[in-house]
């Protein structure tokens, strides 16, 4: 597998292709303005903060129940949802949600309270770790079953649409953004939600997190044709791999297809080659995966790959991107406390948002 994983960055970065993928890098970093530089680092050293916070939590006893990590998939995250209009398009995410919703500005205070099961939590403590949600922000949710938030998504789309071309709202352009991993694109959810996004042009970006491993199944050993991206041909939809641990491909990639989406053109396929650097849950001892695999990935960190590409740009010195590093662990360490001393749901509320309220 690490030979295999191996192939794959080298076809990435060392062949024809990969030398127009290289060319691309460089415009990407020579267009990039210091701010937004900036925001995309921060928004990836929250997740990672958060993330090694949670996982410090659950084995230390105060967090419970299961905890998917994100850990090595930041550069997705923030790469895709930086490119979408705040509170205005929509994101649907996975069991793996934490950092969605950080990213699409939801509080870390009610993230991490929500982990906790608090009523503060912005699940009102219901949801937990795969079931993050949040309206203001425009997050549909996370989903514990597999692929089950992709039909969620198609349904935000078709609203989207309905509201343009039926109703005559000229301000429905909103854009949804779906995230799922390589286990669910062999799913019949995922087949059909591709057809109906394409036979109706639907605003839709369908995010395929394809971290190499489902569970512990390896991906190549999971499905017939391993590049996912292609199956958007069988449809007549545009199908792009990039880079899932560059983070500035992955943003140049979400923004070309939210403008084809926002403009009628309809959905993309977009696969993001990435690895998560911890086991699919934190009750996961990881023992399946081959140690050089996992180092051969954890040496294309993308949030150092971001550092090195702004120092070396001269967008930021190293002595301020370590003075995010601290301001981000410092907000994840007030979250912490505040989830600890938030109350606990009222038993008077067990029953609530369970039925219509009327």
């Amino acid at each position: 597998m690490q030979q295999q994983a191996a192939k794959m960055v080298q076809e990435l970065a060392e062949t024809t292709h990969g030398a127009q993928r290289e060319a691309g890098r460089q415009t990407r970093v020579g267009n990039l303005s210091q701010d937004v530089g900036l925001a995309l680092y921060r928004d990836m050293v929250l997740g990672r903060c958060f993330e090694d916070k949670c996982a410090e939590m659950y084995y230390r006893g105060k967090m419970f129940g299961f905890v998917h990590l994100y850990n090595g998939q930041e550069a997705v995250s923030t790469g895709v949802i930086q490119a979408l209009r705040p509170k205005h398009d929509w994101v649907c995410s996975t069991y793996r949600d934490h950092v969605h919703a950080l990213s699409v500005g939801v509080p870390v205070r009610q993230v991490m309270a929500e982990l906790f099961g608090k009523e503060a939590g912005c699940s009102k403590g219901r949801g937990g770790s795969m079931h993050l949600f949040s309206k203001e922000h425009h997050l549909l949710g996370g989903y514990a079953f597999i692929g089950e938030g992709i039909p969620v998504a198609l349904g935000a789309a078709f609203s989207s649409r309905y509201g343009r071309d039926v109703l005559g709202n000229t301000g429905s352009d909103a854009v949804t953004a779906a995230f799922f991993g390589d286990g669910a694109c062999n799913n019949g959810q995922f087949f059909e939600c591709l057809n109906m996004a394409q036979l109706w042009k639907l605003p839709i970006l369908f995010v395929v997190e394809n971290n190499k491993w489902a569970i512990g199944m390896a991906h190549d050993r999971a499905t017939s044709n391993p590049e996912i991206y292609r199956k958007a041909a069988a449809f007549g939809m545009v199908g792009e791999e990039v880079d899932g641990m560059d983070v500035l491909a992955v943003r140049a990639a979400a923004q070309r297809a939210v403008e084809r989406a926002r403009s009628g053109e309809g959905p993309t396929l977009l696969e993001c080659l990435t690895y998560r650097y911890r086991g699919h849950s934190l009750a996961d001892p990881d023992e399946l995966r081959d140690e050089q695999e996992k180092t051969f990935w954890a040496q294309r960190d993308p949030i150092a790959a971001l550092s090195a590409q702004l120092t070396r740009h001269g967008l930021a010195s190293s002595g301020r991107l370590a003075a995010i590093d601290k301001e981000e662990e410092a907000r994840v360490a007030d979250a912490v406390e505040f989830a600890l001393a938030a109350p606990e749901p009222r038993p008077s509320e067990l029953k609530r948002y369970i039925w219509a309220e009327t």
